[in-house]
């Protein structure tokens, strides 16, 4: 597939089910987006857009692409922890919100530090800031807040499970692991305010019921996720990421 512009994948139905209520829960319309994927999974590499930041491949395309999702998630519990309906928040609520916001900027910091470190003098190889804008995502509200947390863990979640496979260096392996269990704290953590005393903090939307296994997905599927909510304004590509 070459130069191809990601269409909205379905891999399957919980999926597209997921994306329509995150843009029912937030508010937000369909307007396009300037978030742009690409991508190629031929054996020879596509030459990259010309102005556009490409992920890259290997090991440093999946820290780029896991550091693109750090920020997106760093840059909303910053706005959370900062809006209106934190002042109206319970005791817990505001706790649970603030051990995140401090999980998602120290996992951004952290792959910020990585990159640098694994791309040297190199720094174009490194993502850069991203710009975000939430459109008409209301932060004072309780509903609108937590359903996009909801979908923000467990994409982040899944996000972790499907790149594992990727990751060739045993030491990023190791640190992905421990990541993506915080995030399935996260994530079971929001499903337990906005449910509490239910089962939907490892409900079977994303935890397999036979197989008792999360879910995985490419990079592809969540990036075309992402795109479509319009919250990341910079355009990047994943070219050589599947």
């Amino acid at each position: 597939m070459k130069n191809k512009i990601l269409k909205v994948h379905q891999p399957n139905q919980k999926i597209s089910n997921d994306r329509r209520q995150f843009l029912k829960l937030s508010g937000l319309a369909m307007v396009g987006t300037g978030l742009l994927f690409a991508c190629d999974n031929d054996d020879d590499n596509n030459p990259t857009m010309p102005g556009v930041f490409d992920l890259g491949k290997g090991d440093l395309g999946v820290l780029n692409y896991a550091y693109a999702l750090e920020q997106l998630e760093a840059d909303f519990y910053t706005k959370v922890v900062n809006g209106s309906y934190w002042a109206s928040a319970s005791s817990i609520e505001k706790q649970v919100l603030q051990d995140l916001y401090y999980h998602e900027v120290n996992h951004r910091d952290f792959f910020s530090a990585a990159i640098s470190a694994a791309v040297g003098s190199n720094t174009a190889a490194k993502l850069p800031t991203l710009e975000f804008n939430y459109g008409s995502l209301n932060f004072g509200s309780r509903d609108q807040v937590l359903a996009t947390a909801k979908v923000l863990e467990d994409t982040g979640v899944a996000a972790y499970n499907g790149a594992g496979k990727l990751i060739t260096d045993p030491g990023y392996l190791v640190i992905a692991g421990k990541i993506v269990s915080v995030e399935a704290r996260h994530a079971s953590a929001i499903r337990t305010l906005i449910n509490p005393g239910s089962a939907d903090f490892a409900g079977d939307d994303v935890v397999d019921s036979i197989t008792g296994l999360d879910r995985a997905l490419d990079p592809s599927d969540i990036l075309a996720a992402v795109g479509d909510t319009g919250f990341i304004t910079t355009k990047f590509t994943a070219m050589n990421l599947p």
